[in-house]
Order: C-alpha cells, then structure tokens, then sequence
C-alpha cells in the first residue's frame, strides 16, 4: 500500500474515501494520487492518438481552463486539510471519461490500491452495478476498496473473505492473507451455503480445507454459513461477528452479477454499510 489511487468529484463521499486513503498512507509511509476525471461534454472534447482526452478547437479553450482552474482550486483546499498533512499527494487533473482515466492512471503510477466512495443507497448489489465504481472493480487487476461510511479510525479487527471454494480462484486468498495481515486483522474464510448450491458440512469443510491448503495462514478462522443467498449470507456472517470488512473475488467482464443474484431486504442493506475490498481473479 505504497501508492494508493483516490479518485474524486470532490463530494463528500470522495472525501471519505481519501480519509481512509490518508490513514493508510501515514501508516505504511505511502503516497496519495489524487485523481478528478474533468468529463466536458462530447462536444468540447476530441480524443488523440493515444487515447486520451483534451479540449478540442480554440473556441473551447477558456471553457476547458476554467473547468482545470475550478479543479486546481479545490485541490488546494482539500491539501489544506489536517488530516492530509505530513503525506505526500500528488494531484492529477485530467480530461477524460472518469473509468478509462482510472486504469490508466493506475497503470500509469504503479498504484497498490484504489479506494474509491459509493453511496450504495440502493443495496449491496447496487452499490456496484452500473457504476464507475463497478467498472472499476470489474476490470481492476490491483484492490479496490469501496467506502461508504465516515471512519474517523480505519482499524480493523475482523475482516471477512467470502469464496466458493474454486480452487482456481486461490491466488485472490493470497491477496486477502497479506491484505489481512497488512492491516492486522483477524481474517475469517466463510462459504455461504444455499439451497441452489447446497453441499453436506463435510463437503463444505473439506471444500474450504482444500482451498486454504498452502496457504500458510495464521490468524484465522473457516466458517460455513447457510442462508438463502450468498449476498444475505455474507451479509449476515459478517454482522453475527461485528466484522469491519468484507473481502469478495470478482470475474473480470461478468462484473459483481454472477455473485449476487437476489434481492435483499431493506434492513439488511443497513447492515451493508461496510467497506468492501475486492480482488480481481
């Protein structure tokens, strides 16, 4: 977590998100890049040969500089902020669709991590879907943690890892160990079992132990939990244990979809507001 990606439209929920980013950094010693995506209408924009996005025509060039001198300013202001202070940010304006501007620029610097706000007003599934958020967590090769929520003190002490026990997935438990461990927290393995996937406890406990073979791990726990779907069954496991974050695994094009199929009740979408860490298979 040396260099952590923050994109932001400068709302509150991106404020939140660079609030975590901030705490992260000053305890690895790591650096910020702070990211606005300035998306001027198809009109004013032309792309070039390389992909990337700027203003087109002389006539739209004042429009364009003073969108990039309204965007300078409120990068000012938020370095002012004391929570920012004693950590090296480096500030990126750029003219370009927000999720292409994204995996470039995370490409580009290298980054460990994305943390990025989502309301998730809608739900757990909704949180993602049709999103930049979504896209970036479906096509993101590095993290991505969403946060929803204000965390004065991002410390985790339990950090739940939902899988299916595919055995090919296994490189993202790795992920989720040394992310784990990264932040001190007590990783607990769960595999939510259904009637529409269901499997005996002896076939769920040899599925996990065969998953978790190799993987060295120390602080730990491995749990089967049943419920009706695998979203309320996350959702619920994490909350029977007061768990502060949710770790799932994501399939690339197929996004979040195939992971959540059902509906869930408004109550349990207040359980939802929890930050979530995804790792790309």
């Amino acid at each position: 977590m040396k260099r952590i990606l923050v994109p932001t439209d400068f709302s509150p929920l991106a404020e939140r998100a660079l609030k975590v980013a901030a705490q992260l950094a000053k305890k690895f010693n790591g650096e910020i890049y702070l990211l606005h995506m300035l998306e001027l209408p198809l009109q004013l924009v032309q792309s070039t040969a390389s992909g990337s996005a700027v203003a087109s025509g002389s006539q739209n060039l004042p429009e364009a500089l003073f969108f990039m001198k309204l965007a300078k300013k409120r990068f000012s202001e938020i370095l002012e902020e004391p929570f920012l202070q004693g950590i090296k940010v480096h500030e990126t304006v750029e003219f370009h669709q927000a999720f292409d501007g994204i995996m470039e620029v995370s490409e580009e610097h290298n980054c460990d991590l994305i943390i990025m706000g989502s309301h998730g007003a809608t739900g757990f599934k909704e949180m993602f879907i049709g999103s930049n958020t979504e896209k970036v967590v479906r096509n993101s090769t590095i993290p991505v943690l969403v946060i929803k929520n204000e965390h004065d003190d991002f410390n985790i002490n339990n950090f739940v890892f939902a899988t299916d026990c595919n055995i090919k997935n296994k490189h993202t438990l790795s992920k989720a160990k040394r992310f784990a461990e990264q932040i001190d927290a007590k990783l607990h393995i769960v595999y939510i079992n259904t009637a529409n996937n269901f499997m005996t406890s002896d076939e769920a406990h040899n599925c996990l132990h065969d998953f978790i073979e190799g993987a060295e791990l120390i602080d730990y726990s491995l749990n089967i939990y049943n419920d009706v779907t695998v979203e309320k069954g996350i959702l619920n496991f994490t909350l029977s244990i007061n768990a502060g974050l949710i770790g799932i695994s994501t399939h690339g094009r197929k996004g979040l979809a195939h992971f959540f199929n059902g509906s869930i009740s408004e109550d349990l979408v207040n359980h939802a507001n929890l930050p979530v860490i995804t790792f790309k298979i």
